[in-house]
């Protein structure tokens, strides 16, 4: 019966989706996301960017997010349909997930899209790498919704990286195209990095008298019938770290992933919601994880990494890593949350690990955001994939 709905909805936007293609092209980049609904930093950015170098190309930004219930779900067909109207008569659509019109549906000629993941570097899989596993779909699913169909260009940070991408969206290498993006501007932004600073030291003045940690667990996805046993199990290794943790040397700073229903009622620790974790980088003495993307970000300020994998083996059983995680992480990897703060409190770690994961993996380039900018104008100029990766091959060497 599911199945079913899901090809009555497909048809039915096929048919409204083939009337909204009379409307006229016009010099429009379209940015679209179901990450959040609010537009995130990287699309800001390039959206800036084009506003103020390409005055004659519209900016649309359309970001809804794709929640739980029939209203929600309802809300967001509707929703489909305004991204439609946007994606007929757009030069350009770039994309930081999933999106459904685009993957499902069949488009002008001249369209042009562009998958910008919205994660930095890759070393956990998703996409079909975990395609009927825990932490993934099924494949029967995929192949109805015809997941990730349909992209003209995919990004990713590094040639280490293009492998690992390919595998996830199901593309040749060819498709790829070395991009890292542009939240990476911010970082090496020192009056954002001041700002961001003084504004968070200003909500939690304690951050100022001693070194902050900040912990920054991934998201789970947990089984439909072990959410809850999971859920006690995770936070209940969550404060053995923070009991483990002296106090009266150092703040925890913990950022629980946007997605995550773990509550941790601790008065020690600072949980915060107003910062993101990219912005709370700036003020951490240390930064521990576990499989999050936070790495690469932590990696590209040098921040000395540490690895509180508790609960590696059962993670393995439902998600598999690009990498080998236990070698290749640039820090210290446990289980055990006394070594993890000893390692901390006797600053051991290696900044040459730290810097060699980082060149791998992110490309060196002196402006992110001009660099995709540029590149975006010249797709939709109607510059071929050979032009394209000629001039970005020159930008690399320069």
């Amino acid at each position: 019966m599911f199945n079913l709905l899901i090809k009555i909805l497909i048809f039915f936007c096929d048919f409204i989706y083939f009337f909204i293609k009379f409307f006229k092209t016009k010099n429009k980049i379209t940015f679209i996301s179901r990450q959040s609904n609010k537009i995130n930093k990287d699309f800001l950015l390039l959206k800036n960017d084009i506003e103020l170098r390409y005055k004659d190309y519209e900016v649309k930004v359309l970001c809804k997010k794709l929640e739980n219930g029939i209203l929600n779900k309802i809300k967001y067909i509707f929703h489909m349909f305004k991204q439609m109207y946007h994606i007929a008569t757009s030069k350009v659509v770039v994309l930081d997930a999933y999106c459904i019109p685009i993957s499902i549906l069949k488009h002008k000629k001249n369209l042009k899209v562009i998958q910008m993941w919205h994660a930095l570097g890759a070393f956990k899989k998703f996409g079909y790498s975990v395609q009927d596993k825990q932490e993934g779909s099924s494949s029967k699913i995929n192949n109805l919704m015809k997941m990730h169909k349909n992209y003209d260009y995919i990004f990713t940070s590094s040639d280490n990286c293009k492998p690992y991408f390919a595998e996830a969206f199901g593309y040749d290498e060819s498709y790829l195209r070395v991009n890292p993006l542009p939240r990476l501007d911010l970082l090496k932004d020192n009056k954002y990095k001041k700002e961001k600073t003084k504004e968070i030291l200003n909500k939690y003045p304690i951050l100022k008298k001693k070194k902050n940690i900040l912990y920054a667990p991934t998201f789970r996805i947990k089984g439909k019938n072990t959410v809850e046993k999971e859920q006690v199990n995770d936070i209940s290794y969550i404060n053995k770290l923070i009991n483990r943790i002296n106090f009266d040397e150092y703040n925890l700073i913990v950022k629980v992933h946007p997605l995550s229903n773990i509550t941790i009622d601790d008065e020690r620790i600072i949980k915060d919601n107003k910062f993101t974790t990219l912005d709370m980088l700036f003020i951490s003495d240390y930064v521990i994880t576990d499989y999050s993307a936070i790495v690469y970000e932590a990696a590209f300020l040098e921040k000395p990494l540490f690895f509180y994998a508790y609960d590696i083996d059962n993670y393995l059983n439902g998600r598999e890593f690009y990498l080998d995680y236990e070698k290749d992480m640039p820090g210290i990897v446990t289980k055990n949350e006394d070594e993890l703060i000893k390692a901390i409190e006797k600053n051991i770690y290696s900044l040459d690990m730290i810097r060699k994961f980082k060149n791998q993996n992110i490309l060196k380039c002196s402006n992110y955001t001009k660099r995709i900018t540029d590149f975006i104008i010249s797709v939709a100029k109607g510059n071929n994939r050979k032009y394209i990766l000629k001039k970005q091959f020159e930008e690399e060497s320069n």
